[in-house]
């Protein structure tokens, strides 16, 4: 027998944001100006292979804007779909703890003094979280909810190798555990599709995540941008990329495989149009997720399906 939350079949963020706090939330994308290790010289000059010019923050407010001008921004932009009062404050754009402590405690304040944010959501990469900042975190957990999300991308050495990550897997397991130390929850990004991952890699991913004490995961299929170095060796080596009706396999796959206590923030993506070079179907996101949604009933499956199973 099916399991559903509320109508969905899969933990949705709004389910869990709903349980959590009561209320649904709007996510405003902030950008705090900052770097990233793989783009300054430390690690690395170009970024991670898929990551466009705007750090993965490509839907991000403008960075000339205070942090205050840029949630009161965001949520001017929201006023047409949103009608409630509560927003997550979400740091998107490159790695947010990439900085003195004494810069990111400002950032942070200034986003938590805003009565409207309930949540500070801060995407980082597991090698920017020393002690200094893992204490300021806890210092504004103790204010508001702090979420952290950290983009593994995948547990294949290979793979990661292959799109610049610049850091290790045990690297990432510290980071889980020194967040989870402090109860901070902690949102996996995973993508989809990457050049020589198949239905096993991805399995192998999601049965990685359902041993780690996670408290939600991203799926995204991969997108080529233009201007990534991705997007020139797409050009050069053409690789297959799935079609939509293929995506619905792996992320049934996944789905059913992934642990039921996880909860699922985002299931699919969509690239800024004028940047995208493919897939192009992703472009019609609305389109995807009814279609995903469809697939799921017709096939019968949930989240945590067959986790049991041990798949």
């Amino acid at each position: 027998m099916a399991i559903y939350w509320d109508n969905r079949r899969y933990y949705s963020l709004d389910y869990y944001l709903k349980q959590t706090y009561g209320r649904k939330m709007y996510k405003i994308s902030l950008d705090a100006g900052l770097t990233c290790p793989n783009r300054d010289g430390t690690l690395g000059d170009r970024g991670c292979i898929f990551c466009s010019a705007g750090g993965s923050g490509d839907y991000a407010a403008d960075r000339r804007l205070s942090i205050t001008e840029q949630i009161r921004t965001g949520k001017a932009q929201a006023a047409g779909k949103y009608s409630g009062n509560a927003y997550i404050a979400y740091f998107q754009a490159y790695t947010n703890t990439y900085a003195p402590v004494s810069r990111l405690r400002k950032i942070f304040t200034e986003a938590l003094a805003s009565p409207d944010i309930c949540i500070l959501d801060i995407a980082t990469r597991p090698d920017c979280l020393g002690p200094d900042v893992l204490e300021l975190l806890k210092e504004l957990s103790m204010i508001k909810p702090v979420w952290i999300e950290l983009g593994l991308q995948t547990i294949h050495t290979q793979t990661a190798k292959f799109i610049h990550r610049g850091y290790e897997l045990p690297v990432f397991e510290q980071a889980v555990l020194s967040l989870r130390a402090l109860s901070i929850p902690v949102i996996v990004h995973t993508i989809l599709g990457l050049p020589g991952e198949g239905m096993p890699h991805l399995l192998a991913t999601v049965s990685y995540l359902n041993t780690l004490d996670i408290q939600g995961v991203k799926f995204q299929l991969l997108h080529i941008l233009k201007g990534t170095d991705l997007a020139k060796y797409y050009k050069e080596h053409p690789f297959p990329l799935p079609d939509m009706e293929e995506y619905f396999v792996m992320l049934g796959k996944a789905l059913s495989t992934l642990r039921p206590d996880i909860a699922v923030h985002r299931l699919t993506g969509d690239g800024p149009k004028p940047l995208l070079v493919a897939p192009l179907w992703t472009g019609h996101k609305r389109r995807v997720l009814n279609g995903l949604h469809a697939y799921l009933k017709e096939h019968d499956i949930w989240q945590g399906k067959d986790y049991e199973k041990g798949m």
